[in-house]
């Protein structure tokens, strides 16, 4: 139970690249721009009864709206745009709105914050680097909008005038918007893409823990099936050494396959026994289980601790569970990673908790982040890193930070609680409890949060 799992996983199993826009959606925005285009102009001539250069706007949104024609009819609006590609439509969307905003007003027309919608889309769907190059495109075109743009049209014959202090400020603002929105919503989008990718790799971990668990039930299956054809190698070799017996070189050979086959029938009832619904294998005590997640960590120069505090209770047995076994030999591992000399494994329980407390004489978890501990990617460990030193919260191979979470994540499904302090000083180390209802430990459902049976 370590993790190896996760460090033999390729990135691709459970790591996506960033989310990539379709056509469709990219071309909707812009037919629904268009169509808000058409809609003010004619609010602001018929309505408002403003003097407006309709023929140039109007050729503006046509040339907009053909492009959506041309781009519908040539290509799969289903299929996912390239970034570079969706960074040019969105890059043309803030040309088309830089025109549009220079023969009404500039920034003296109340639309120019529209400049936002497009950076913001890069921003949720697009890598950093193109969401920095339209933001900067967006601030450049505002930016020239401050010194050239037709008058903001007006009823009367005075037009309507801002101090430039003003204009400055509305430019101010919309290159703060865009800078703050957009870095607060790729900051948002990103969080969640690691989230969904931490949460992958639990769900490929624990299915992959789970097949091993059922190999026990091939097993069974296999010692079956080999049993009758043994059994007959068996009684044949004994029929033949007996009517062998003048020939000693032969009947020994015979007895020696005789006991090899007698030894493989032997060796199949076990794995029959331990394949079966019994206590030995899919069923076990808290100490045995303890014995089965310290037994991989034993030969790493690190001297494992096991107290079980005996109580009048009787001692807690629950079933053979992938996620427990993978979550507490992870932090186990983890423990032996950091620890200089000694870990500590204890152990108690009472007829309503079950408690497990995984402790070293490492360096402990660094202040800064022992609140977060069990959060997907956050690692202090530098790819390469054997562990020595450094602060505690990662995982091995590469520092991406996931065997923590992959172990809480599991552990919490079977309904445990996870803690991480340090030890108090002058002492110094990590402290991971984890600590179980009785009931839920002693469930003989999985650990997906079901009641056990009565």
């Amino acid at each position: 139970m370590t993790d190896a799992l996760i460090i033999d996983t390729p990135d691709t199993d459970y790591r996506h690249p960033r989310q990539r826009v379709r056509l469709d959606t990219i071309l909707r925005l812009r037919w629904l721009a268009a169509l808000g285009q058409l809609s003010a102009i004619f609010i602001v001539v018929q309505g408002l009864e403003f003097d407006l250069p309709v023929v140039p706007c109007l050729a503006v949104i046509s040339i907009s709206a053909l492009l959506n024609l041309g781009l519908q009819i040539a290509f799969n609006p289903m299929q996912l745009l390239e970034p570079a590609h969706a960074g040019g439509l969105l890059a043309l969307n803030i040309i088309e709105l830089t025109v549009l905003l220079y023969l009404t007003g500039g920034l003296e027309n109340p639309f120019s914050y529209m400049f936002l919608a497009p950076v913001l889309i890069a921003a949720t769907a697009l890598p950093i680097r193109l969401t920095i190059m339209l933001g900067l495109l967006a601030v450049a075109c505002a930016t020239a909008l401050f010194f050239m743009h037709l008058p903001l049209p007006w009823e009367g014959e005075e037009p309507l005038i801002f101090p430039p202090i003003y204009l400055f400020g509305v430019w101010l603002s919309i290159a703060l918007a865009i800078g703050v929105t957009s870095l607060y919503a790729f900051q948002v989008t990103e969080e969640a893409r690691k989230l969904s990718d931490a949460l992958a790799a639990t769900e490929l971990v624990l299915a992959r823990e789970q097949h091993l668990t059922q190999l026990d039930g091939l097993a069974a299956a296999a010692a079956h099936e080999l049993g009758t054809p043994l059994a007959t190698i068996v009684l044949i070799s004994r029929e033949l050494e007996r009517a062998l017996q003048d020939n000693s070189q032969v009947t020994s050979d015979i007895k020696t396959l005789r006991e090899q086959a007698q030894r493989c029938r032997d060796i199949l009832g076990k794995i029959t026994q331990l394949s079966s619904t019994g206590s030995m294998f899919d069923r076990m005590k808290l100490s045995t289980l303890i014995e089965e997640t310290v037994a991989p960590h034993r030969d790493f120069g690190v001297d494992i601790k096991i107290r079980v505090a005996v109580t009048a209770a009787k001692e807690p047995v629950g079933t053979r569970n992938p996620a427990i076994l993978y979550g507490v030999g992870n932090i186990l591992e983890n423990a032996v990673d950091f620890a200089r000399d000694t870990v500590e494994v204890n152990a108690w329980w009472n007829n309503d908790v079950v408690e497990l407390v995984i402790s070293d004489d490492g360096p402990g978890f660094a202040p800064d982040i022992v609140k977060r501990i069990g959060q997907p990617y956050l690692s202090r460990r530098r790819s390469g890193e054997d562990g020595q030193g450094g602060n505690q919260g990662g995982n091995q191979g590469g520092g991406l930070g996931l065997g923590v979470f992959i172990a809480r994540t599991l552990l919490e499904r079977t309904g445990a609680k996870v803690s991480f302090t340090n030890r108090t000083f002058p002492d110094h180390g990590a402290v991971v409890q984890i600590s179980w209802p009785r009931r839920r430990f002693e469930a003989s459902e999985d650990a997906d949060g079901m009641e056990p049976e009565e």
